[in-house]
Formats: structure tokens, C-alpha cells, sequence
């Protein structure tokens, strides 16, 4: 089996970002420059979702399938600043080459990557190769919407029709596995400001998890995974996690338990 890479990314408003944009005064405080933005936003929108380039990536984290082994993680440690989550996440892309997986990856994650990259002078020479260094990467690569290097499952299933999208929290539920645990993305900013990145970064990885059991079975339903190989990939994963001592672990395993 190819490594395969499923990631996922948690982000904030970048509050730096508006000040410097909208020339605001620095006796605002965070708090106030976010609703500021999420004002205009609504404004302009109806909803206070701001736009992929003000988005500031606190959290990368990953599940990667690399020969015999399974694990999952998020990049970094609680203090690395944003440019160095970003350049880790693309200079793994560079040593694996690997599948990427994502849910909403097309729509969301890479695009936030790809400004928050360029703002911090991130370098992902094999991310953006479309066969200027590798041949193969002209037919298959991770940029053009319809190649598989990099999966979105989301997109892919609901045949790249926006209204057909599921969310993964449902879909994983509906299957059987745990879903979201105890946060979603709406609450990543409240979570932040009160402090609590630790929090983010193991709601992060449950999402992760989640993308993965979600894309084994599909790997199973267009006949890649034996029903034999599918049970040993997923009990890999139980057997992994409950090697983990960390609560967000045992929360997940509670939620899924062995006869799911």
C-alpha cells in the first residue's frame, strides 16, 4: 500500500490580518476585531464565516498509513507559530509523496493552505509539481480537481455537486463510528480564546480518525479492501488508539465500541 495521508486543519480569524487590512486602531482588543470582521462579513454574506485567506491555521493534524503502521498526530507543539505547522505539513508531502485524504480538503483545507502558505513564504516544490519535475505528476497530481493524488472524499461522493455534500459528522455516525466529540468548528474560535489549543488539537484529531474509518469503507465499497482486509485495517486502528492513554482516546473508544 502507497502511504496514504489524511489531514485535517482547525483555524481562527486572523486577527493580525483585518488589523493590518481595515488600518484599525491597536486599542481594539482580538475580540473586537473579530466581530468587526464577522460583522462585515454578515453583511456582505449573511453568515460571519470569514474568507479562506483571513482563516489562521492553529492545527494540522494527520493519520498516516505508511507500510505496516498506523498513526495519528498533529504537526507541531502548541507553541509553533502557523509558517511552521504549514512548511511541516508540505515538507512531509515532499519525503512520502503520499495519497492525501481529506473531507471538504478541495473546498476548504488546501485553499487555506495554499494563502497561508504564500503569506509566510512556505515552500511545497512536490505539492505544486503538475509534471515540470515528475512526468507521472502531469496525469496525477495534487492540484487538478478531478485527479486522485489528492482525494476529497466529500467532493468525490457527492459527485462534485455542492448540494449533494454531506457533513462527515452525520455520514461517520450513520456508518457507525463516533462522529465529532465534544466540539465543532464553530466553537475552534471561543475554544482558542479561552486558551484551550490543546482541546482543538485532539478535536482535530478525532476528525482525522473519523475521515479514515469513512475512507476505508469506501476503499471496501469500490473493491480495493477485501471484506478480510478492511476488518484488519479498522481493527489497526482500535488496536492503535487503545494503545493511546490520552482521554480524548478513551472518549472515542467508549463511542465506538468492538461490535460497531
Amino acid at each position: 500500500m502507497n502511504p496514504v495521508l489524511v489531514f485535517d486543519i482547525e483555524t481562527v480569524p486572523d486577527v493580525a490580518g483585518v488589523r493590518r487590512l481595515q488600518s484599525l486602531p491597536a486599542r481594539l482588543s482580538d475580540d473586537e476585531v473579530a466581530e468587526i470582521a464577522f460583522h462585515q462579513r454578515r453583511a456582505q454574506t449573511g453568515g460571519d464565516f470569514l474568507p479562506h485567506y483571513l482563516q489562521r491555521v492553529v492545527a494540522i493534524s494527520c493519520v498516516l498509513r505508511a507500510g505496516e503502521s498506523w498513526k495519528v498526530w498533529s504537526i507541531g507543539s502548541e507553541a509553533d507559530g502557523e509558517a511552521e505547522l504549514i512548511q511541516r505539513f508540505f515538507d512531509g508531502i515532499e519525503k512520502f509523496s503520499p495519497q492525501l485524504v481529506s473531507w471538504n480538503g478541495q473546498g476548504f483545507d488546501a485553499q487555506v493552505l495554499h494563502y497561508r502558505g504564500l503569506v509566510h513564504g512556505v515552500v511545497a516544490e512536490r505539492y505544486w509539481d503538475q509534471g515540470e519535475d515528475d512526468r507521472e505528476f502531469k496525469w496525477n497530481n495534487y492540484i487538478s480537481r478531478y485527479h486522485a493524488r489528492h482525494l476529497d472524499l466529500m467532493d468525490l461522493l457527492a459527485l462534485y455537486q455542492p448540494r449533494a455534500a454531506a457533513p462527515l459528522d452525520a455520514l461517520a455516525k450513520l456508518m457507525g463510528f463516533p462522529g465529532k466529540l465534544g466540539m465543532d468548528g464553530s466553537a475552534v474560535w471561543g475554544a482558542y480564546r479561552a486558551g484551550r489549543l490543546a482541546e482543538i488539537r485532539n478535536y482535530c484529531e478525532t476528525d482525522v480518525v473519523n475521515t479514515w474509518l469513512v475512507y476505508l469503507r469506501f476503499q471496501r465499497m469500490r473493491g480495493i479492501l477485501s471484506r478480510e482486509a478492511h476488518a484488519r485495517e479498522e481493527a489497526l486502528v482500535r488496536a492503535a488508539l487503545e494503545a493511546m492513554p490520552q482521554a480524548h482516546w478513551r472518549e472515542y473508544l467508549a463511542a465506538w465500541p468492538a461490535h460497531a
